[in-house]
């Protein structure tokens, strides 16, 4: 890896529109792959908004209409907005390039700073980015009055938990002691340079989650560092140990393509 730098474009009042940012990225992107830059991360702060990547669904979007800006990430819709560290590593990679790999980099760096304040984090399979683990489905409080045989979550396909009251919210998933969100990853490789990034729960109010069905996932929630903590964690204390984090995982593991095996001779 070469050298990599940060970018603050702002943070609190001086933070950034989307589109903004957006467009930073691109000119960033182009300014790396002619090698006219080192590898740059961009940290932020954007006003509300609500963003889909390719693969969101009508009926993962806002019901009361809010508009949502469509994206060119992988993924599908979340929130940005205050409380929340927002990271765009526009990276050059080596050929052929490895998608999987970058994401799993950078949920490694997020998990190296929840862990140095003291919250324990981890990945989730099938699912990106960074978890907090609820209880076992068995010990978890009844939702709503209801044991867990009756939990509607369980028959309805359909089920959506924002027509059926603020015991199945996204937000409220600490409370239920059920998985939940802490931090959500969603990029883009052209040309073989990354942009997009991850979103880091500092302190937002969670509750904007509620009007959508965050990255998709309808049988868990959202947090933040803050609400697993039990006291306030800001955006400023957080960026010194992103930072950190994420310098010494980029830079100690060049990024390479996971190993193809052989094909073999179907069992007998």
């Amino acid at each position: 890896m070469t050298e990599l730098r940060f970018v603050h474009l702002g943070f609190g009042a001086d933070a950034v529109e989307y589109q903004q940012a957006w467009q930073e990225q691109r000119t960033v992107h182009a300014a790396r792959f002619a090698d006219e830059i080192p590898d740059t991360c961009l940290l932020l702060e954007h006003p509300a908004v609500y963003t889909a990547g390719r693969r969101t669904e009508d009926s993962e979007r806002p019901l009361d209409g809010t508009p949502v800006i469509d994206v060119d990430r992988g993924g599908k819709i979340t929130w940005h907005g205050p409380g929340q560290l927002v990271g765009y590593p526009i990276l050059k990679l080596p050929r052929p390039v490895d998608v999987i790999a970058h994401v799993r980099r950078l949920e490694e760096a997020l998990i190296r700073v929840c862990a140095e304040l003291g919250l324990e984090t981890t990945r989730v399979e099938g699912r990106s980015g960074v978890w907090v683990l609820g209880d076992p489905v068995e010990t978890r409080p009844a939702v709503g009055g209801l044991s867990l045989d009756f939990d509607p979550r369980l028959t309805d396909e359909e089920f959506d938990p924002r027509l059926n009251g603020p015991e199945y919210a996204p937000s409220n998933a600490g409370q239920r002691r059920e998985d939940r969100k802490l931090a959500a990853i969603g990029i883009r490789i052209a040309k073989g340079v990354t942009m997009h990034g991850f979103s880091f729960n500092c302190d937002p109010d969670n509750t904007w989650f509620d009007r959508i069905v965050p990255c998709g996932i309808r049988d868990a929630g959202v947090t933040s560092l803050s609400n697993e903590l039990g006291r306030r964690v800001t955006v400023a204390e957080v960026i010194p140990l992103v930072e950190k984090h994420l310098r010494e995982v980029l830079s100690a593991d060049e990024p390479r393509p996971r190993a193809v095996e052989p094909a073999t001779a179907a069992a007998e």
